[in-house]
């Protein structure tokens, strides 16, 4: 039985890979040491959906939502311990203190547009509301994050609607993730390339534990684009005196594990997602809103709305434990930001602004010649 779920899945990421841009290691480009898991994708992560809305309208809507939810149950009832790291704040994440004052999540994480973020938090507060068991909640702390499409967006138009927000919360499943030009990712811009969505997971070895840990990031920043460790952006010239390709923007980093870990341990689990980041030649510029939310799903680390219990019992990890899970972060960050630039395709949008695509043909030459490709 688990060989033939084994086998289902792998067939599932086939058909998904066929209908999509190939992903880094469709290239034979290997990140890091450790292995992802079956889908390399923040669903390896037992029990974690993903769900996207995608707006393309005309000539001038680029625009969309993902969303994030680390259980099937009532979030709400059954929080579950997380943290937020601020690589650089410049930009609008909703939620942040109540997560940072009480260390646990209750509502799915909603990515979308800059000034979309309002109309996220109306529809994640209505979600929620009108769960069952949730009759009597009078307070949601919605989890909102963004990047600004307006380069290729109508922003000012917030076309975003609340039913646009609760379809991807509706329609999130488990599986392989779509990535590129999907959901908060559509009108998204990534050292000077078309950005997206992009995942990735990592599986730390059965002595660390033998747990998962998953990435989901929105790609929407600039720097000195490097893929395994070569300066593909200096090799394209992309700089001289000064950067070719802006460097400000923004990108959200999703870190989901099924390892037991306490808010504190999160926080120290999401810096190293920033690493991740400048792994890629992300600079964390001035203008750049750089964030992490990370989220432990572990059954056992929930935390009920309700309890009679004075105190908790929750297991959580020790220090000493946490380097694996480091490492993990670290490289499945890295892989799911060049995942969003591999899967992403050229786009034209407002005002005729066009973002090509990575040049795959020139840069899996650069790779070649470094021996990088497998």
């Amino acid at each position: 039985m688990v060989k033939k779920s084994i086998l289902i899945v792998l067939l599932f990421a086939f058909f998904l890979s066929s209908a999509q841009q190939k992903r880094l290691r469709d290239h034979g480009i290997e990140i890091g040491v450790l292995n992802p898991g079956p889908l390399n994708a923040v669903t390896d992560v037992p029990g974690v959906r993903v769900g996207h809305t995608t707006l393309i309208k005309g000539d001038n809507v680029r625009t969309g939502v993902t969303a994030i939810l680390p259980h099937s149950d009532n979030i709400f009832q059954k929080k579950v311990p997380a943290a937020i790291f601020l690589g650089n704040g410049f930009g609008k994440l909703a939620g942040y203190s109540q997560v940072k004052e009480l260390g646990n999540l209750e509502t799915p994480i909603v990515l979308t547009n800059t000034l979309g973020v309002a109309t996220a938090v109306n529809a994640v507060v209505d979600y929620t509301l009108n769960l069952p068991h949730n009759e009597a909640v009078q307070s949601v702390n919605a989890v909102v994050g963004e990047t600004n499409d307006g380069y290729l967006n109508d922003i000012r138009g917030r076309h975003l609607t609340e039913k646009d927000v609760l379809l991807a919360i509706e329609n999130a499943e488990p599986g392989p993730v779509k990535e590129g030009n999907v959901g908060a990712g559509t009108g998204t811009v990534c050292f000077g390339f078309k950005g997206g969505i992009g995942t990735s997971s990592r599986v730390v070895p059965k002595e660390a534990g033998g747990y998962t840990v998953g990435v989901l990031a929105q790609t929407n920043f600039g720097g000195m684009l490097k893929i395994a460790g070569v300066d593909v952006g200096k090799q394209m010239g992309h700089y001289s005196d000064s950067f070719k390709y802006a460097t400000d923007g923004s990108c959200m980093m999703v870190v989901l594990t099924n390892a037991p870990l306490n808010s504190r341990n999160l926080e120290r689990l999401a810096k190293r997602a920033m690493l991740g980041l400048a792994r890629t030649g992300g600079i964390a510029s001035n203008g750049s809103g750089d964030y992490v939310i990370a989220v432990s799903t572990a059954e056992a680390s929930r935390i009920p709305y309700v309890s009679e219990q004075l105190a908790t019992s929750a297991p959580a990890m020790r220090n000493e434990a946490m380097t694996p899970l480091f490492l993990a972060t670290i490289e499945a960050t890295e892989e799911a930001i060049l995942n969003s630039l591999f899967t992403a395709e050229s786009m034209i949008g407002r005002k005729g602004h066009k973002i090509e695509a990575l040049p795959k043909t020139e840069v899996l030459e650069m790779l070649r010649e470094a021996g990088k490709i497998r």
